[in-house]
């Protein structure tokens, strides 16, 4: 009768022993990493979204940028014609020459009054001599017509010369006042055309600053998205033109579920990993945890006081700063899926 080796008798209990063995360091480590860790893949890259607004309104002369182009601040993406715009701001020029016109006119008025005042004032000034002198005849007739020195003829003449020029004298008096009342008339029309003067000249600067709106400028630097704008489009003003996505400023926010929050803390280390690249591990820290559930502040947030109610667990969002943002930035994309492992500090 053959004897059976003793590898062949205690190989399967060795083979059932590593397995086990093998079975039971995974299972602990599994255990361990589970107690130890919070998890999840409900997490995205999120970065900010820039719009690109025109100014004023035009057909699009050209377009400098194509779709997903990169571009710095301040460059010129795209102009708008402006030879209507140009036309306006001549004929708002021409109208502000003729408006200067009116004010010269309005001085030469008041400076026209002012010679009429002076010249009447001088006349004034004679006729008072003139009526002085004509009374002072009267008297002296009339003492002589007592004394039948003249005839009556005489006496009446010189009476009715002073009469006249004492109503020529109250008339240059009435003349001059009425001229004076003309002064502030003529100086209110002068001040109106100067406030008209300083509107245009502000009209004139408001559409030299419209012509400026032509270029429409990348208000941050990033990478455009898709583009509604082409060459001889009519776009209005506040019309969105594209949407420049910033790619120098990422964060992620992961969605935890409310039975992980009690063990999440702001300054918490977070090892990430792209699912785009998964053999690269990104490291990050909590910044912060949303107040709200993400149900919660969704558009139509669910209201568990009416109709039949289903207890679903909710997700919390947690804001995570990538600390070495320079050395993955060649990765990141806004709306990338993550997974997100956070080592739990007692």
């Amino acid at each position: 009768m053959e004897t059976q080796s003793p590898i062949k008798k205690y190989l399967p209990r060795i083979i059932l022993v590593v397995v086990l063995g093998f079975g039971i360091y995974f299972g602990y480590t599994k255990y361990k990493y589970a107690t130890t860790h919070e998890d999840t893949d409900n997490a995205q890259i999120e970065t900010y979204f820039v719009p690109v607004l025109p100014r004023m309104a035009g057909y699009v002369r050209n377009v400098n940028i194509k779709d997903y182009d990169l571009v710095k601040k301040d460059e010129v993406l795209a102009e708008i014609d402006t030879d209507e715009a140009q036309l306006v701001l001549e004929e708002l020029q021409a109208d502000l020459i003729q408006s200067k016109s009116d004010i010269e006119n309005a001085k030469a008025n008041i400076n026209n009054l002012k010679v009429t005042i002076n010249s009447a004032n001088a006349n004034l000034k004679a006729n008072y001599l003139r009526r002085e002198k004509a009374k002072k005849d009267a008297e002296r007739d009339a003492n002589l017509l007592a004394d039948n020195a003249i005839t009556r003829k005489q006496s009446d003449d010189s009476k009715s010369n002073a009469e006249i020029l004492g109503a020529q004298y109250d008339a240059g008096q009435e003349d001059i006042l009425t001229a004076k009342s003309r002064m502030p008339i003529l100086q209110a029309a002068l001040h109106k055309a100067e406030s008209v003067i300083a509107l245009k000249k502000v009209k004139i600067e408001q559409q030299k600053l419209k012509l400026t709106y032509s270029k429409v400028y990348a208000p941050t630097s990033g990478r455009i998205g898709k583009k509604t704008i082409e060459s001889g489009q009519f776009v209005q003003a506040g019309q969105p033109l594209m949407t420049i996505v910033q790619d120098n400023n990422f964060w992620v926010v992961a969605n935890f579920k409310e039975t992980q929050v009690s063990n999440l803390k702001i300054g918490d280390e977070v090892d990430m990993t792209l699912n785009a690249y998964p053999e690269r591990i990104i490291k990050g820290r909590i910044t912060s945890i949303a107040e709200a559930t993400g149900a919660k502040t969704s558009l139509l947030p669910a209201d568990n006081a009416s109709g039949n109610f289903v207890k679903v667990t909710q997700r919390v969002p947690v804001k995570i700063e990538i600390m070495d943002l320079a050395k993955n930035k060649d990765m990141l994309r806004a709306g990338l899926s993550l997974d997100v492992s956070i080592l739990i500090k007692k």
